[in-house]
């Protein structure tokens, strides 16, 4: 099994920080050599309400009033091979509410820490298996999904919280060495979707508002 260093799930972040799973040992991987040459990805900047990520070449806009808490995450799980980049709530994590905390929480890891990752769908065993032991359920496996005509890989899960539903989709893409993921939060997939609309790849194409809902 992969060795997850950062793993985002509702849970987590409702608490306002990630489940971190550390290696005893340092990877085997016969790549690790190139990848300690390879430049570390800037964290990005938020201007003008829009988050820019130049490294990875994505863009993301803010809902507006959301809350970053990019700085809190970061300090708590930076470990030299993973990065918390973006890290935005609908409300602070800590403050009570009567609706779902939505969520947006984007992180990039060496792919040297998973020996044997070649696709992004690989990431989801792992990913999949923490987030069933904490009482999500699979509402969709992983699948191609396009975001600006750029292939990644999709996975949906969802969890009951009294008369309430968190709904979680999680993409996944594997560049330049890094497996870049992207977890959206929210009450209801059509919430989700319009949170996965506001990410731009450069030179994509424009997201539309809605996207069909996988059955």
């Amino acid at each position: 099994m992969f060795r997850l260093q950062i793993v985002l799930l509702c849970g987590a972040l409702y608490c306002g920080c990630l489940i971190a799973q550390q290696s005893s040992t340092p990877s085997q991987n016969s790549s690790s050599e190139p990848a300690r040459r390879r430049a570390s990805p800037d964290s990005g900047s938020i201007i003008d309400g829009g988050y820019q990520n130049n490294y990875f070449q994505f863009s993301y806009q803010l809902p507006f009033g959301w809350v970053d808490r990019t700085s809190d995450m970061r300090d708590d799980v930076e470990t030299g091979k993973s990065k918390v980049l973006l890290a935005i709530f609908e409300r602070p994590p800590a403050a009570s509410g009567e609706t779902i905390n939505s969520a947006v929480v984007i992180a990039a890891e060496s792919a040297d820490s998973y020996p044997g990752l070649k696709t992004a769908a690989d990431y989801f065993g792992p990913l999949t298996e923490l987030t069933e032991s904490k009482g999500f359920k699979v509402v969709n496996a992983p699948y191609e999904f396009l975001v600006d005509g750029r292939p990644m890989v999709r996975g949906d899960f969802s969890k009951e919280r009294g008369k309430l539903e968190m709904q979680q989709a999680s993409l996944v893409t594997l560049k330049k060495g890094y497996a870049l993921s992207f977890t959206f939060l929210g009450g209801s997939q059509d919430e989700v979707n319009d949170l996965i609309a506001n990410l731009r790849f450069a030179g994509g194409k424009q997201n539309p508002r809605k996207l069909e809902e996988r059955k």
